[in-house]
């Protein structure tokens, strides 16, 4: 088992450390570690994925703690007005729904969009080759 495939197994952390030692020894060599490990993909600063799931689990653990009502953990607290938290409470609902609508739009679209270019690349595909290998020469009739 080669070092690299040992520090993959470990995952970004062990990259981590080895290019701080790498810094802490010989700072050409922290360089190159650090080089290295983001030109190959080993660290990744983009986090969309995960960001998005945590902030589903955030939404979900929100919701079942009270959120917006106010009167849970993760609410605002009370201004002392009972209409305006119960109008600001209204209003956040309103703006949470109105964002779940977005974001379903938008999967929606992507949905659409995915599809389409599917069906244009299958479409190309059958009119290019006309159901023919492109090495088979045409029958002559």
């Amino acid at each position: 088992m080669t070092i690299v495939s040992k520090l993959d197994e470990l995952g970004s952390g062990a990259w981590i450390a080895l290019a701080i030692l790498g810094f802490v020894f010989w700072w050409p060599a922290g360089l190159a570690l650090l080089a290295f490990s983001i030109w190959s993909g080993r660290l990744r600063f983009g986090c969309g994925h995960r960001m998005e799931r945590f902030q589903d689990k955030m939404d979900r653990m929100g919701g079942r703690m009270g959120r917006p009502g106010g009167n849970g953990f993760w609410g605002p607290p009370s201004s002392g007005n009972r209409a305006f938290d119960d109008y600001r409470a209204e209003t956040l609902r309103r703006l949470e729904d109105e964002q779940k609508e977005f974001k379903d739009f938008l999967q929606r679209l992507r949905m659409a969009k995915d599809k389409a270019e599917f069906d244009q690349f299958m479409a190309e595909r059958r009119r290019g080759n006309g159901g023919q290998t492109p090495t088979e020469p045409s029958p002559q009739t």
